[in-house]
């Protein structure tokens, strides 16, 4: 599940992270209100679970009232890589020195947290430069590690300490809520040498909320989500009409991102998850052609627990069955990844070695479409 900015921030909140003032709305009649309580300037942020939203003028600075009625209806009805708008984050702006960067992530390879931090933020963490990365076992950071971590990035004075708190809260957010990312980008280094987190991501593992009850409010499903959650696998509707399948949240999150990049438009974010069987496989197969607006589907998968040849083996199933008469664009590496294409070597699966050259022919595909 992966949490809007302003869910991440109450989160925050909860564990002592300095955010700034804001107040998330869905009508303009209640906005208007918030507007009041808070007063102007303040800044109008889109509410999207992807990122891009600056790049696509989904973030805005607001000084008055005609601003305010003009901005708010305007981001309210906006969708960026496919994504609608599922709510508006008003807040205050906040006077700062630097941006930087700071996360800590669930490496699953490794099976460990890793932490990573830059003297840079405020871009994607593809383009953050000069990282700082360092793994911490199973997320506790120590004061030690992360004034070390501090000092590498090149802060200074009070800011280091408030840095080894900053990244010890955060830590304590990914034990406690079994998150898989726990992101600040950018944290704002403030005037004083103090730290704020401007921006917020949270993604937990969807396999461990039943555990953690207390953030079933921050689910909104659809008929087709949650479906695939009683079928083992996690799906997310989009607007778009290219279905993104993989393996992993992370994997299928930088697939989308990087579909969205290349001027693909995602239909639906489907990880079919580490117990992924052929049976589930071909149930979220069974959801995508539910998706009227689907004209192609991309799958950039990793053979580790889960086989690729599984995953082979539910798209066969459902073309033999007509489930499917889509074109499927796809990189499928790792675990028995030569035989998989061997397997779909006379479908309408076309294989390419690359991610970002399955990318580009599913682009085209569409486009050709129309």
């Amino acid at each position: 599940m992966r949490l809007l900015e302003y869910q991440a921030k109450e989160l925050f909140a909860q564990y002592g992270i300095k955010t700034p003032k804001g107040i998330s709305s869905k009508n303009i009649e209640q906005a208007r209100n918030d507007a009041k309580q808070l007063g102007y300037p303040f800044v109008i942020k889109v509410q999207v679970p992807v990122g891009g939203r600056g790049k696509a003028g989904g973030i805005q600075k607001c000084h008055n009232d005609d601003e305010f009625e003009i901005k708010y209806p305007q981001l309210l009805d906006m969708s960026i890589k496919g994504e609608k708008t599922r709510a508006i984050l008003l807040e205050k702006m906040a006077e700062y020195e630097k941006e930087l960067y700071l996360s800590l992530f669930l490496n699953r390879s490794k099976r460990c947290y890793t932490v990573i931090a830059s003297s840079e933020g405020g871009v994607e963490i593809e383009s953050v430069k000069n990282q700082v990365i360092r793994e911490v076992g199973l997320g506790d950071v120590d004061a030690q590690t992360a004034e070390e971590i501090a000092k590498q990035i090149g802060l200074q004075g009070k800011t280091i300490p408030d840095f080894v708190d900053m990244l010890q809260r955060l830590a304590k957010i990914t034990v406690e809520k079994e998150a898989e990312l726990a992101e600040i980008n950018p944290v704002a280094l403030l005037k004083d040498g103090s730290l704020l987190a401007l921006d917020g991501k949270v993604v937990t593992d969807d396999n461990a909320n039943f555990r953690h009850p207390e953030m079933d409010k921050y689910q909104e499903k659809t008929e087709l989500e949650e479906r695939a959650e009683k079928s083992g696998f996690t799906l997310v509707e989009l607007d778009g009409n290219i279905a993104v399948v993989g393996n992993g949240a992370g994997l299928v999150m930088s697939t989308l991102d990087m579909l969205a990049d290349n001027g693909g438009k995602p239909a639906c974010f489907l990880d079919v998850g580490g117990g992924a069987t052929t049976e589930s496989v071909y149930e979220a197969l069974t959801l995508v052609s539910k998706m009227k607006k689907v004209k192609a589907i991309l799958v950039n998968l990793y053979g580790g627990i889960v086989k690729t040849t599984t995953v082979a083996a539910a798209f066969i199933k459902a073309y033999d069955d007509k489930l499917i008469d889509l074109p499927v664009y796809a990189r499928l590496m790792g675990s028995e990844s030569e035989k998989s294409k061997e397997m779909l070597k006379n479908t309408r699966t076309k294989m390419f070695d690359s991610v970002e050259d399955a990318i580009n022919g599913v682009v085209m595909e569409v486009n050709k479409r129309g």
